[in-house]
């Protein structure tokens, strides 16, 4: 059998048979995933709590966990992770008993690698094509950076974390000074190249897996910043700013608005409607007095108004 060229795919074995574990452990790695084994359920979901697995093997016998209540518990808490379940013809366990609390897959005893690689690549086949639905379902074609739904969706996820875990929580929102005009005077493609160009200075100049870009809607963008004092949030767009100043595209700028997520967990729906609404009435703010500055909740104008055209931060 030819052994696949693979080691993107990290799999968690795990049984209270010794020689089992060994065979899957060296099978796992003949087929060229990174391979980890365990004897217990306990292990397993303190392992799925602090790395990062992609699927998890699992004999539906346990030591001290049974075999169908943990793989409902990763179903549960867990549900990125694939769980392929093992046993043997004499259990009496059936394909529908392990599907019905979240497998992706059965297997019986005894098996061969073939069996079991031909089960792991229909797995990944099928992540790679639900993390492609995924990725279609929350991006925004233009500009590559989630779009408003993964907005909506994210942001009360995001403030449900903060507020429980007691970290802060910023949102920027961004908009394009002038874009109207420059579509007037250059054409909608140009215009399309800006909101592109734009896109990216967001994406690389806000932290990976921290903080996350959106676009907002047409010539609007906003970010969530996350475990961030007042200072670094400043930082974040001050440093957008003057990059995008830095591209001399006349006549436009940007305005931009941010606000601090406040309140608790009991006024969670309150609590991001205010946030939202600062934001906005801080963008608003900067518009209204010129343009191409950044105003936070409170009344303060983080960065000078520049005349727009002129393009230099003070």
């Amino acid at each position: 059998m030819e052994k696949r060229n693979q080691t993107v795919e990290n799999i968690l074995s795990v049984s209270r048979n010794q020689r089992l574990r060994e065979l899957l452990h060296d099978a796992v790695g003949f087929l060229g995933y990174n391979s980890r084994t365990t004897v217990d359920g306990v292990d397993v979901l303190a392992q799925l709590t602090t790395n990062r697995f992609d699927i998890v093997i699992t004999d539906i016998e346990m030591l001290g966990t049974d075999g169908l209540e943990l793989i409902k518990r990763i179903s549960t808490d867990f549900p990125e992770v694939d769980v392929i379940a093992i046993t043997g013809y004499q259990t009496g366990y059936r394909y529908t008993d392990v599907v019905e609390v979240g497998a992706s897959d059965f297997i019986c005893k005894p098996f061969g690698v073939n069996e079991l690689a031909a089960k792991i690549k229909r797995i990944i086949r099928e992540r790679g094509l639900r993390t492609e639905l995924r990725r279609l379902t929350v991006q925004d074609a233009l500009t590559g950076l989630f779009n408003r739904r993964h907005f909506d969706q994210n942001l009360k996820h995001e403030a449900i974390r903060a507020l429980r875990q007691k970290y802060s929580l910023y949102l920027l929102l961004i908009d394009i000074d002038n874009f109207k005009q420059y579509n007037d005077k250059y054409g909608h493609q140009m215009g399309d190249t800006l909101i592109r160009e734009l896109a990216t200075i967001i994406s690389r100049n806000i932290r990976e897996d921290v903080d996350s870009g959106y676009r907002y809607g047409g010539d609007e963008f906003a970010i969530m910043i996350p475990h961030a004092n007042r200072q670094q949030a400043r930082l974040v767009a001050n440093r957008l700013l003057t990059i995008y100043n830095e591209k001399n595209l006349t006549p436009t700028g940007l305005s931009l608005g941010l606000a601090k997520l406040e309140g608790s967990h009991e006024t969670l729906e309150t609590n991001l409607e205010d946030l939202v609404r600062k934001a906005d009435s801080c963008l608003y703010l900067a518009k209204s007095n010129g343009g191409n500055q950044v105003r936070e909740d409170g009344g303060t104008k983080v960065a000078r108004n520049t005349p727009i055209g002129q393009h230099s931060v003070h």
